[in-house]
């Protein structure tokens, strides 16, 4: 039997960040098309040459996009909403960076309609990946784009690298989009048609396998999505490469038998989220049916434990042709550890990141293939860096435990109920009618970087860089008195990141220089790796709110980043349940918020927009983990009076079906993301009754567009028609801090101006 090695996709972004540079480059008039996509064909080049030398015998190719895999399927497809189409019809670079960006009406060629929003944007399943959410309309005509998988292919092939493209299946693409008066899978047999015209084109240029992937089949199937996929792997299987069906993020439980049964040629299945799995897929998958078994993390950096991998597969080995590979994408780890210079030693030893990982496939491939002799010495070493795991002090605290031990349920409750509540905080705040406020940071521009690099460097003494922090929190404090905001900010400008910034003053933390992995488009994020058991030593934001607060008689809100938000955005310890872990956080914050009312702070803003995104993907299990993450929440925010006021904010995900959840939270103002939706999540909210203050977002600030007064009004008389007046708040959708201020302040100007408008009527 023959074991080989398999990647399901490569980080995009390069081991430098290289893709974002160039598209920030492109974006700002800096380098034109042909640049940037000189830049992309080095970074896949780079990537297949990469794969190949680890020891990878499948690559992938069409696994890379300038800005969404979801997007570039729907471009592809011709699924282009009518406000984006230019005017002479063509589809090309700017009606997709329109498509993910929106446009200011400056951007000439991009639409023939001026200024537009961005397509609507969320989670990618359970991670904290952003996809472009596909759009149908009644009466749309699809129709094959620019076919990218094919050129990809083509251009591997030139290099004399046989890849096997990626290929988002059809059925979980029309499960991500949004109908506007249609049924999405009112489309099926059209969106076939064209995937059976693609995959003809493939096999026409020697393509002999294709991956396509349908996470979708991890998730509670119904009975339409059932026959869909019968439809469509019934037709696509007899359009010419053999099938790779992809599957990952879980297990496929119920939808095991329906899955082997389908007609192709390979199942990939994920033996790290469902490795319960396994023994029902052997007995449920033909011989005839290639098996990929995704056997090593593809979305956390923990190094494998080989020598259990290797006892687990070596019976099967001997009886069928086996792929392993990671279990998804690895996308969602960072490119390589080899570029960590300054990570402790001892922490290093334990981590594997997308190339490690790949080396791991091998390894396994060689002692499967040639006797665990043949790397013994490999084997030796990784059980020596497990064993230091489990006994390292670094990772356990029994102060930590005692005190995790000893939590109440009184410990998570507030003091009386929200009616009690927003009296007293009326009493105490003092606001007007539809307040107005921001999510928290403002631009951190070109300056801020700089400063905070020159004092990484040791360039800039810890005096000089305060005093700078401080002029800069100053100046945007007397801004937002100037422009009749509400309850202002401190604009978080000592602030790296809303998650690294607290990981760093939190025990059991490790962190970074290159380990960046993207989160949508050019923004990428360096996930802290949460590998120890969690304490807070001394208060992170006491100082920074009190010298804000010292400047305004206004309310400044204190900004923290909430438990389940800090857990969901890290790479986290796999060695004891999530929730241990998140409680261990909210018991942190918890001392910040108290340390926070104690210093006189009236309004403070606990962050969970990753609440939605741990969300178990099966809904039998949604009580279990909405249990510990709401108790987590509460137990962060619970320890203070009625009179302080606790804000939350989450952003860029489907809240309606947890929203009973969300009101369990006991939050007295939620700000959430609706300018993309135009209120439509409102009615979620209106029909469950929730109790607490809303702010709907009105300005949508992850693309570069500056909304007018009366857009944002419209937008909050939409709001009206779901919500009491009284309940509501107006602010921008999510922080500012990848925004510039020539973009923020028109925005911001404008959004107190439609409060005021609001007000009068």
């Amino acid at each position: 039997m023959t074991i080989t090695v398999a990647t399901l996709g490569f980080p995009r972004i390069g081991p430098r960040r290289e893709l974002k540079h160039a598209l920030e480059a492109h974006w700002a008039g800096k380098i034109g098309e042909a640049e940037l996509l000189d830049a992309a064909s080095g970074l896949r080049t780079a990537a297949w040459a990469r794969q190949k030398a680890l020891g990878a015998d499948w690559l992938p190719s069409n696994d890379f996009s300038l800005y969404d895999h979801v997007l570039d399927t729907s471009v592809m497809l011709g699924a282009i909403p009518e406000r984006y189409r230019s005017a002479d019809g063509e589809a090309g670079l700017a009606t997709y960076f329109a498509m993910a960006r929106g446009t200011t009406g400056d951007d000439h060629g991009a639409c023939s309609h001026g200024s537009v929003t961005a397509c609507e944007m969320t989670k990618w399943f359970d991670t904290n990946y952003h996809y472009l959410v596909p759009e149908l309309v009644a009466g749309q005509k699809l129709a094959l784009n620019r076919l990218k998988i094919v050129d990809e292919y083509r251009e591997a092939k030139a290099q004399r690298y046989e890849t096997r493209p990626v290929l988002l299946g059809p059925v979980t693409w029309l499960s991500l989009a949004k109908g506007r008066g249609v049924d999405p899978f009112d489309y099926l047999d059209e969106v076939l048609g064209l995937y059976s015209v693609i995959l003809g084109h493939l096999a026409q240029v020697g393509a002999e396998w294709v991956q396509i992937d349908e996470p979708v089949l991890v998730l509670d199937l119904d009975d339409k999505q059932r026959r869909a996929l019968t439809r469509a792997y019934a037709r696509l299987s007899r359009s010419g490469p053999k099938l790779m069906l992809t599957t990952y993020f879980g297990g496929l439980g119920e939808n095991l038998s329906f899955a082997a049964a389908l007609p192709v040629a390979g199942l990939h299945v994920d033996l790290v989220r469902a490795p319960e799995q396994l023994d029902a897929v052997l007995k449920a998958a033909p011989k005839s049916l290639l098996l990929s078994l995704g056997v090593i993390d593809g979305r956390n950096v923990w190094l494998a434990d080989l020598d259990a991998l290797l006892a687990r597969i070596e019976p099967i080995a001997a009886t069928r042709d086996l792929v392993l590979a990671p279990s998804c994408s690895l996308l969602h780890v960072p490119v390589d550890l080899a570029l960590e210079k300054k990570l402790d030693p001892e922490v290093t030893q334990w981590l594997a990141f997308a190339v490690q990982k790949i080396e791991e496939l091998a390894l396994l491939k060689r002692a499967l293939n040639n006797g665990r002799g043949s790397v013994a010495g490999e084997l030796a070493e990784a059980s020596q860096a497990a064993a230091s795991r489990k006994a390292s002090p670094q990772v356990h605290n029994p102060q930590v435990r005692e005190r995790v031990a000893g939590v109440t349920a009184a410990m998570e409750a507030r003091q009386s109920e929200i009616g009690v509540r927003t009296a007293a905080q009326a009493a105490v705040l003092g606001l007007p009618a539809f307040p107005t406020t921001t999510i928290g940071s403002f631009p951190q521009t070109g300056e801020v970087r700089n400063a905070r690099a020159r004092f990484n460097r040791g360039e800039l003494d810890a005096a000089a860089y305060e005093a700078f922090l401080r002029e800069e929190t100053e100046r945007t404090i007397a801004w937002q008195e100037e422009i009749g905001l509400d309850m202002l900010v401190h604009g978080e400008f000592e602030r790296n990141d809303m998650v690294q910034y607290f990981g760093e003053q939190l025990s059991g933390f490790a962190f970074t220089i290159n380990g960046w992995v993207q989160s949508y488009g050019s923004r990428c994020v360096r996930p802290p790796i949460l590998f120890g058991d969690v304490s807070r030593p001394k208060p992170m934001t006491v100082a920074w709110w009190r010298y804000a607060q010292s400047l305004t008689e206004k309310p400044v809100k204190g900004m923290l980043t909430g438990p389940v938000t800090i857990l969901n955005w890290s790479f986290v310890r796999d060695d004891q349940p999530r929730a241990e872990s998140c409680r261990q956080i909210a018991l942190a914050i918890r001392d910040e918020v108290t340390d926070l009312e104690a210093a006189g702070c009236k309004a403070i803003q606990i962050d969970e927009a990753a609440l939605r995104e741990g969300l178990t993907l099966r809904r039998k299990d949604w009580a279990g983990y909405l249990d510990w993450a709401v108790a987590a929440f509460r137990l962060s925010a619970a320890g203070v009076g009625d009179a302080t006021q606790i804000h939350t904010h989450m952003c860029y995900s489907e809240f309606n079906d947890i929203l009973p959840a969300i009101g369990a939270m006991e939050a007295d103002v939620i700000s959430i993301e609706t300018a993309r939706s135009q209120m439509e999540l409102l009615e979620g909210f209106a029909a469950y009754r929730y109790p607490g203050a809303i702010g709907p977002g009105v300005y949508d600030i992850h693309a570069p567009r500056v909304p007018g007064e009366a857009e944002m009004v419209s937008l909050m008389r939409l709001a009206q028609a779901h919500l009491r007046p009284e309940q509501l708040w107006v602010n921008p959708d999510c922080g500012l801090k990848t925004r510039n201020w020539a973009e923020v302040k028109p925005a911001i100007e404008g959004m107190v101006a439609a409060a005021r408008t609001l007000r009068a009527g």
